[in-house]
């Protein structure tokens, strides 16, 4: 789909958080967060919004450099 949202990732380190740990509080499993980060699988803005609240910043933090990107 797209390049890798290497922003959710260097956050998710940064929070001490796995990928096991983002699925199961976002009621995921593993392989489809890992899909999400790696920009594999349609993400939806409830999803985005979940996982910036999880994280502590704004969806437009994590995601916007990509669509932008995308969109070039």
């Amino acid at each position: 789909m797209g390049k890798k949202y290497e922003k959710l990732e260097e956050l998710r380190i940064k929070a001490g958080y796995t990928h096991q740990q983002m699925a199961d509080m976002l009621g995921l499993c593993k392989s489809q967060y890992w899909h999400i980060e790696h920009n594999n699988r349609r993400l939806y803005y409830d999803t985005a919004k979940k996982i910036a609240d999880i994280l502590g910043v704004k969806p437009d933090e994590i995601f916007l450099e990509n669509i932008k990107q995308q969109k070039a």
